[in-house]
């Protein structure tokens, strides 16, 4: 029976740990990612979490927990923006814009009249 309690007790001490692994690398990117927040404040937060790191880091999270949130959404919503920029460059424009291209393709003599007609084709499915 002991063994059972012993693997629950480390089943939640695992637990304990990863969560709190977790809210310590939020903390520490949250603080490089404020540009409110001087070098020197960082750096002091940076010892405290080293030295008394479950303390430092509740105060942390009940102090600066709200700007920590709305960074957070800033981060994301900027890379959002970032990715859906992104899938419009890759994805094209236009059918049009892509047969004026593969036609000025086939002005400078770069494609073949077939290469061109798939081009055509490609876009226009």
């Amino acid at each position: 029976m002991s063994n059972f309690w012993d693997i629950i007790m480390l089943i939640l001490s695992t637990f304990v740990t990863v969560a709190y692994l977790i809210i310590l690398f939020q903390i520490v990117a949250d603080l490089f990612r404020d540009p409110d927040l001087g070098g020197g404040s960082k750096a002091i937060w940076l010892i405290a979490l080293l030295f008394l790191p479950v303390l430092t880091a509740l105060l942390y999270v009940l102090a600066r927990g709200r700007g920590m949130a709305e960074r957070q959404r800033g981060a994301i919503q900027k890379a959002r923006a970032e990715a859906d920029a992104y899938v419009r460059e890759v994805a094209g424009s236009a059918p049009a814009d892509q047969i004026s291209r593969a036609k000025a393709l086939l002005d400078a003599g770069t494609i073949t009249q077939d290469e061109y007609a798939r081009l055509k084709a490609k876009a226009l499915a």
